[in-house]
This record gives structure tokens, sequence and C-alpha cells, in this order.
């Protein structure tokens, strides 16, 4: 099943005993296009604080509804690490959050890590106790940092390998694993704004100063690209 994420911003977040919050953002890992956290804006119960909600811990999408479901108490969430989710999130930031829900490390490959909604709840799969040890020793000494806002990269340009064609308007994701799998490309006033699917892995590299996505891909590939509609192709 595929769904486009600027359509779930403002999603509620359902926890086991209540309302967590409102879907702000999302953090997808940019070493391969996987979402990796929810960025929750809460409501007076916690002072409107943001936290990350790993995907982890997701038992459920409704999207009729609009809602998230996850298998966490609103305590749980009350106690987790203050993350300042307005900076970039760094691997000992990510380790302490796994630690707090007691969830498999996800950069070591784990035994039994399964991203999506299929096959939960994910935080009764047991870690080793070697796991733990390995996701600590995983955690760079640099402040190295893999995550990147989706809210951001919306409205990025698309560079191909012969210029500049439109900007980015979405992602599509495959809610079976929360992949990445496409992003949805505006060709603004060259095609008339035709709206085309770019696949993820044409994408060579982002350049966050410059705030565009460089593909290895000509302007032409795009054009010929058939037109999507997120209403009638999702």
């Amino acid at each position: 099943m595929r769904k486009n994420l600027h359509g779930m911003f403002g999603f509620s977040i359902l926890a086991l005993d209540g309302e967590l919050g409102k879907v702000k953002d999302f953090y997808f890992d940019d070493e391969n296009w996987t979402l990796r956290y929810l960025v929750v804006q809460t409501g007076s119960w916690l002072l409107g604080r943001k936290v990350l909600i790993s995907f982890a811990s997701v038992t459920g999408l409704d999207w009729e509804a609009g809602a998230f479901s996850v298998n966490l108490s609103c305590e749980q969430v009350r106690n987790s690490p203050d993350i300042d989710t307005e900076k970039p999130v760094c691997r000992q930031h990510e380790l302490e959050l796994h630690e707090h829900y007691m969830l498999p490390a996800y950069w070591i490959n784990a035994p039994g890590i399964v991203w999506g909604i299929d096959n939960y709840p994910f935080a009764e799969i047991p870690e080793p106790e070697e796991e733990k040890e390995a996701a600590k020793r995983e955690v760079p000494a640099s402040d190295d940092r893999h995550l990147r806002s989706v809210r951001q990269i919306i409205g990025y340009l698309i560079h191909a390998t012969d210029g500049e064609i439109g900007h980015v308007k979405d992602f599509i994701v495959e809610v079976k694993n929360w992949t990445v799998t496409f992003l949805l490309v505006d060709t603004r006033s060259l095609l008339a704004g035709r709206k085309v699917l770019l696949p993820t892995e044409k994408i060579k590299r982002l350049e966050w100063d410059d705030s565009e996505v460089y593909v290895n891909v000509s302007r032409e590939f795009i054009i010929n690209s058939p037109e999507f509609d997120l209403d009638k192709d999702l």
C-alpha cells in the first residue's frame, strides 16, 4: 500500500491511553530512504513539547480517520528523552530514545527488526544483550547525522544531469516497510505543472546548503514520465 506523506501531516497519534498529539514532520534515514520517526506536536498535557516516536512503535494507520496508533502510553512519552527537534538528531540521541522505549537499534540490522505495520507489537521483540552492546559500539565518536526532515526537503529543486526541472512536491512511501519509494516532482512551468514520480533509486545526492536534489537522469526522462494524480493513483 502506497501513501503520500504530505497528506499525513496533522494526523493524530493515538497512544494506548489517549491522544499524544499531531504529526508535525517525519524523519527519514538518508542512507536508505527509510522513515524512522514521526515528529509529534503534543497537546497541552505536555506543554506542546515536540517528541520523536519511532515507526517501530506504530501498530496501525487509519487513513480515513487520519490517525496513527502506537503501542506506547502517555506516561512513557512524558518521560522520554527531551530532544530538540528543531536541530539535527545525532545517533547518540537515537540511542537514548531506543534505550528508553526498549527498541532494537535499526542501524546495526538487529535480528527480528520489521519496519511497517505488519507483525506487531514490535516492542515485544526481545533484543539480546549483545545487540545492545553492538548498538552502543556503532555510535560514532563524531556527531554523525543521518536523519533528515521530510518537511525540509519538500520544495527542494530537482537538478537533472542536464539542468534544473521542477521541485519536490511530496514523498510517496510503501506503508508495508515505511520505505520512501518515490519523490513526487512538480515540473512547474516547464510542463504546465505536471506532476510525475521519480524513483528514489535515481537520486544521486542531496545538497542541503543549496536546497537541491541531484538525480542521475536527464530532464527528458522526467518529461517523458507519466503524469501522476494523487487522488486517482494512490
